[in-house]
């Protein structure tokens, strides 16, 4: 990795007012926790509204949209305005630039996300979910990020894309058919969050193994994929 490439992409990164959007998502997710919260009685449990925050909110929308939003702007916006060449016309090897840039994306999506989740989990009044939270958000954003980088130098229109992978994946075939499940990185979160935290507030389906798994082939492939494809970029900022 190299840390100027890092220290330069955070900086382009957080000055931009895309990253705005990031804000009024953690409000909403703690806001709803504490409405949750505040209207438990013996008719209301945790178990009824705590997966519609958690898992369908918490890991289903803000999760993927904060990675999507991040992981296609450190090396898409570069690409769109042209400023790539910058980058591609140095002797750095493509797998650095490509690292250094995952690496950002990844630090910034589980901030934005991990902590409020966290935060929400303890207001929630469950220690465990919150480090389960934590972690599962961590691996999904890595996961999430890897996917969208790649995406960014590949599609003509990285955020559209990704847009469908989470509303018609993520969130459609994946409440259909239980196969689709074990390719959701959203289900990979919620299995290794669900295995640390052990609470009636979130559910999950997949074993461990097979979240740990699939998050490293995710990561693995999406890596290689932006490689490949960052190589065969001319001069001009264009892919041949």
């Amino acid at each position: 990795m190299n840390p100027t490439i890092i220290r330069l992409t955070a900086r382009a990164l957080l000055g931009r007012r895309r990253v705005l959007l990031l804000l009024p998502m953690p409000i909403v997710l703690i806001g709803l926790t504490l409405l949750g919260v505040s209207s438990e009685d013996e008719y209301v449990t945790p178990s009824d509204w705590g997966p519609l925050v958690f898992s369908n909110l918490g890991l289903a929308v803000i999760l993927p949209l904060t990675a999507l939003i991040v992981g296609s702007s450190v090396l898409g916006l570069e690409i769109d305005d042209g400023t790539i060449t910058h980058l591609i016309t140095k002797p750095l090897p493509r797998s650095e630039i490509i690292l250094s840039k995952l690496l950002v994306a990844w630090l910034v999506t589980t901030g934005a996300t991990a902590l409020p989740l966290a935060v929400a989990a303890v207001i929630a009044g469950s220690g465990t979910l919150a480090v389960g939270l934590v972690v599962g958000t961590a691996l999904g954003a890595l996961a999430y990020s890897a996917l969208f980088l790649a995406l960014s130098v590949m599609a003509k229109r990285p955020v559209a894309v990704g847009l469908i992978y989470i509303v018609l994946w993520e969130n459609l075939l994946v409440s259909f058919v239980d196969g689709a499940r074990v390719f959701s990185i959203r289900q990979h979160a919620t299995t290794i969050a669900d295995a640390i935290g052990d609470t009636p507030l979130i559910s999950s389906t997949l074993s461990v193994p097979t979240a740990l798994i699939m998050v490293s082939v995710f990561v693995v492939a999406g890596t290689v994929g932006a490689t490949r494809r960052l190589r065969s970029f001319a001069l001009t900022g264009e892919a041949n």
